[in-house]
């Protein structure tokens, strides 16, 4: 009788521990369970971004004068930390040289210069056998390369060159789909104009590879990649053309989502750039499509992203955000957020331009403040 209580009595005692340990288990995954329903995809990335964005604009024109660009900054109430312009190969005057004195003013004035350099004439469309990628291969514009090249050495500081843009759709004279231009080429054509840079010593350019959104007929990225050796930031140009041409009015998000995946989905383990953007002020509010790019969309769900630039000119449409009262506020309230840098570059040393540092008072995506 006495071993059979024993017994009983240790086997209560080993159910009830048993029953406390299951307790305490219980209370752990329950709490694991209640913190993991608080970390929504919102706040993983909110924490992800932890740098600031270089803010940038393209205006109309050349910085051989900044009248338009302080305009601009005057209109948005926020000076911009990029200036960039276009320059082609093939006019006939000066400006298709690298110009010191424009890369001056804008470094002056604060901002980092960004060259879009584009192996063409833009006044001739897009089948200009000259201009070919096999030309540039074939070492045919080597001696103008060599003094492009050599101008930037001696100039001697930090810009961005953003080397034939967009490349995988169809409406440039360097894509691989026109002008007699093959599969294969504009690798080799990328890395023979990069080659010659190196071969001089050219150590001040962050070359910039920047391909359009992607969509039904465009060429893959992966087959464009001129390779981490020749890349240094990765680049996407995206527009909401609402109704024009045949389009339909999109997000941000349904414009970039799609090739910001694919891009991080190549694991280039490079910054990424919004190279191009803008607005169409038709077909629903240029303002709440603002006001969702910049307070939203960059800073929570793409991370990634650590340079964009507005493309402030009246071309296929007015895609300027002073194209209406209502669009102009919304930047300018949007563009306020300590989450984008200003001019604050005019004395930067380092000959490469990397992510910003940590915000050290980020100030909330959906409240913007002067």
């Amino acid at each position: 009788m006495r071993l059979s209580f024993l017994r009983r009595t240790r086997t209560i005692h080993l159910l009830l521990v048993l029953a406390l340990v299951g307790i305490l288990l219980a209370a752990g995954i329950f709490a694991l369970l209640t913190t993991l329903h608080r970390v929504t995809p919102k706040t993983l990335n909110a924490n992800i971004n932890a740098t600031q964005v270089y803010y940038g604009v393209h205006v109309p024109g050349q910085p051989s004068s900044l009248t338009q660009l302080e305009s601009f900054e005057r209109d948005v109430n926020k000076p911009v930390s990029i200036v960039m312009w276009y320059q082609g190969w093939g006019v006939s005057d000066s400006s298709r040289y690298f110009q010191p004195a424009w890369m001056d003013n804008v470094r002056n004035h604060g901002a980092i210069p960004m060259v879009t350099w584009e192996p063409w004439n833009y006044t001739r469309g897009v089948n200009q056998p000259e201009y070919s990628l096999q030309s540039i291969i074939s070492g045919q514009f080597d001696d103008y390369i060599t003094q492009w090249a050599l101008a930037s050495k001696a100039w001697g500081h930090a810009y961005f060159l953003r080397f034939a843009e967009e490349m995988n759709g169809n409406w440039f004279s360097w894509s691989e789909q026109v002008n007699g231009n093959g599969p294969g080429q504009y690798v080799q054509a990328w890395q023979h104009v990069h080659d010659i840079f190196t071969r001089l010593g050219v150590t001040n350019v962050t070359w910039v590879w920047s391909p359009n959104v992607e969509y039904g007929g465009s060429t893959p990225l992966a087959e464009l990649y001129p390779g981490s050796d020749y890349v240094d930031w990765l680049g996407m140009d995206g527009y909401n053309w609402s109704t024009i041409g045949g389009h339909h009015w999109q997000s941000f998000s349904q414009v970039f989502q799609q090739t910001y995946l694919d891009i991080l989905r190549m694991n280039l383990n490079k910054p990424l750039m919004i190279a191009e953007t803008a607005s169409a002020g038709t077909g629903a509010s240029k303002a709440a499509w603002i006001t969702d790019a910049f307070n939203v969309q960059i800073p929570r769900y793409f991370p990634a992203i650590k340079a964009v630039i507005w493309f402030d000119e009246k071309k296929e449409t007015d895609w300027r955000v002073e194209s209406s009262p209502a669009s102009q506020k919304a930047f300018t309230q949007a563009i306020a957020s300590s989450i984008y840098a200003s001019n604050q570059f005019a004395h930067q040393s380092s000959l490469t331009i990397r992510t910003l540092s940590r915000i050290t008072q980020k100030t909330p995506p959906h409240r913007a403040t002067k």
